[in-house]
């Protein structure tokens, strides 16, 4: 069963609003990335073509008060829950 409605996800993409790589319809429908095969769920961004990911880090901000973003390796997949 699939939607045919919904936008292609793109190479790169990140839940950031002031990011350049935020598209507002692909967050309209519930995504799911993997890495090296296991769901990630606090991934903040994320590039198909490069192989990467960031999540934040535990307890570091920036001096905006946002969480600095950890980059972490692997294969990356992403796909419509």
């Amino acid at each position: 069963m699939t939607d045919t409605n919904k936008p292609e996800l793109p190479d790169q993409l990140s839940i950031n609003p002031r990011s350049k790589f935020y598209v507002e319809d692909v967050f309209e429908h519930e995504i799911g990335i993997t890495l090296n095969g296991k769901e990630r769920f606090d991934v903040e961004e994320y590039c198909i073509s490069e192989g990467w990911i960031k999540v934040a880090a535990p307890k570091a901000l920036d001096r905006r008060g946002q969480p600095l973003l950890m980059k972490v390796k692997g294969t990356v997949e992403a796909f419509y829950k």
